[in-house]
């Protein structure tokens, strides 16, 4: 397995899980980034990226994998400035910084969770 970028979840905000609910979608952020929308993101500590994420990559959630549909072109960018993109599940990305997964249920998002994207 070749670990392309790995993090631990440090906290949820209180509205990141209704958000995960109703958009099938979460936001991963460093909270130091922009402190102010602590309420709507999952934050992290910022890891270095260690290779491109690209299609047929999985992520993990916790104990819950996902298979990599697509990937926005600022999700690399972002990820390395910030740790910043958006998980969407299930539903096609349309914005350059989403990734888009597929998979059977959405993660619980719970700080502690590692969040981790690699190849198989």
């Amino acid at each position: 397995m070749e670990v392309k970028y790995e993090t631990q979840v440090t906290a949820v905000g209180k509205d990141a899980r209704s958000f995960l609910d109703s958009n099938s979608s979460f936001i991963l952020m460093d909270a130091d980034l922009k402190p102010s929308l602590a309420d709507m993101v999952v934050q992290h500590t910022v890891k270095e990226v260690l290779g491109d994420i690209v299609e047929g990559d999985k992520l993990q959630v916790g104990n819950t994998d996902f298979t990599v549909v697509s990937v926005g072109a600022d999700v690399m960018k972002n990820l390395a400035n910030g740790g910043h993109c958006t998980v969407v599940i299930n539903k096609p990305a349309t914005m350059p910084g989403q990734v888009a997964v597929k998979g059977s249920i959405p993660p619980r998002l719970r700080p502690g969770d590692v969040v981790k994207f690699y190849a198989k």
